[in-house]
């Protein structure tokens, strides 16, 4: 919280040196009619401890954790972080959002991102990844925009209803101003997307499917890869939880052409909604029309190993509004965490860990479909699921609220027609006490 402000000299001197004789003559460019008139309505300055206390009243009115156990997913994963990643992120030489620019100075950089880059290809099961990008739902749009540079004569991506609904607000947002369309395809009642209109469409670059999906169903990524290159469009998979591969078959196995997704489950607490990952990869022959930068091995003139930002004449700090994508990546903490977290795991450790989120979830769906509720949908489920309660659970969820349990997030919000139907996630963060808690209630 602590800041210096600039004193009324150093504006002025500051002020000359650009030839404006006061603040607002920076804004002389903009015209009148797109400025704010008049005083924006913010409330007074605050001291520093006021401010504090503040942030801690506004924080205590929250319903997370450690102090409330948080049976909401949708996105953002409470999962158990080694403490060697805090034992190790806090070092000073990890601990930056540097980009690299100046690789024989940032070589230990370089190398922690490559490192990320290779076992983010092998647990995707791609041959490339990049070292990162801001977040799932950027990671999606940047995907669909490849696909269309990839695909050169189409004009049109397709995304499922079932991928998160911020993810495909997100592409929504960057495909308005291009003269691309963007089109959904439906769900079906097993949860999965229904692929059967792609026979009919044409002009279609790229087609993006989430697995396991916003509603916890996991998706015939093999069908689904079928029906999309028979339509003539690269197959783009995207995901929320990527510790779902260690259990699952991984969209490289799959047939995917581009796996893109979020990756704050590998080492990162959910933090209201940040730090963010978006993790990237793709097949080799797509390596030239990736966005984000790409971190690869060399050796010196005394040939000692050694790291490079590769390919980088299509980055914005070369190529400009040319390049590939102007969206800067996000190697510096992030990629390094979800490095240090799979190597920490290992291949063995995801794969036991996902089997105990697997079972953890089996456990609470097949109680509470015990205890009188339905399961929404009938395709196999990870970590999450939705269900229909015979009554209303709103003053369930409340009682279980006031016992420091947040139990299930209402669909409606995203989608009108699963209006009261809750999807809930379990994670090996969930002990079974609690789980049983949950559904008494739903008993009563």
């Amino acid at each position: 919280m602590r800041y210096l402000p600039h004193t009324r000299e150093e504006i002025t001197e500051m002020l000359a040196v650009v030839g404006k004789d006061s603040l607002e003559g920076l804004f002389d460019a903009i015209p009148l009619e797109c400025r704010f008139a008049g005083e924006i309505p913010i409330p007074p300055a605050l001291t520093e401890w006021q401010l504090g206390d503040q942030m801690r009243e506004i924080a205590a009115s929250m319903a997370v954790g450690p102090d409330h156990t948080v049976l909401v997913g949708a996105g953002r994963y409470h999962h158990h972080i080694p403490e060697t990643i805090h034992a190790l992120i806090n070092r000073s030489e990890f601990l930056t959002a540097y980009t690299p620019y100046q690789p024989e100075m940032a070589q230990g950089t370089l190398q922690g991102i490559f490192e990320y880059q290779t076992l983010t290809a092998r647990l995707l099961g791609m041959d490339v990844a990049n070292a990162s990008l801001y977040d799932g739902g950027s990671a999606l749009a940047e995907a669909l925009l490849m696909g269309l540079r990839v695909v050169k004569k189409s004009r049109r991506v397709a995304v499922s209803a079932a991928v998160h609904p911020h993810y495909r607000a997100v592409a929504r947002t960057y495909l308005q101003s291009t003269g691309f369309e963007l089109v959904e395809l439906p769900y079906g009642p097993d949860g999965r997307t229904d692929v059967s209109s792609l026979q009919n469409m044409t002009e279609l670059a790229a087609v993006a499917v989430q697995s396991p999906n916003f509603f916890g169903v996991v998706e015939d990524l093999e069908a689904a890869g079928t029906a999309i290159h028979a339509a003539g469009a690269l197959f783009v998979s995207c995901f929320t939880e990527p510790l779902a591969f260690g259990l699952l078959k991984n969209p490289g196995q799959c047939g995917a052409d581009i796996v893109c997704g979020e990756g704050q489950s590998l080492g990162m607490a959910p933090s209201f909604g940040g730090a963010a990952l978006g993790m990237f990869a793709c097949r080799e022959e797509f390596v030239r029309n990736m966005p984000g930068r790409l971190v690869g091995e060399t050796v010196d003139l005394e040939g000692r190993r050694g790291f490079v930002l590769t390919l980088s004449t299509r980055e914005q700090h070369i190529r400009r509004e040319k390049a590939t994508s102007n969206i800067c990546s996000n190697q510096g903490i992030c990629a390094m965490i979800a490095g240090m977290y799979m190597a920490s795991l290992g291949g063995s450790g995801i794969r036991e860990l996902a089997r105990l989120n697997y079972d953890k979830a089996q456990y609470l769906r097949a109680e509470l479909e015990k205890a009188g509720a339905t399961l929404v949908f009938q395709g196999p489920t990870f970590n999450e699921f939705v269900v229909r309660f015979d009554r209303d659970f709103a003053p369930i969820r409340q009682r279980l609220k006031e016992q420091k349990i947040v139990a299930g997030i209402d669909l409606g919000r995203y989608y009108s027609e699963l209006s009261g139907c809750y999807l809930f996630c379990v994670t090996e963060t969930i002990s079974r006490q609690t789980l049983d808690r949950v559904v008494r209630e739903v008993s009563l």
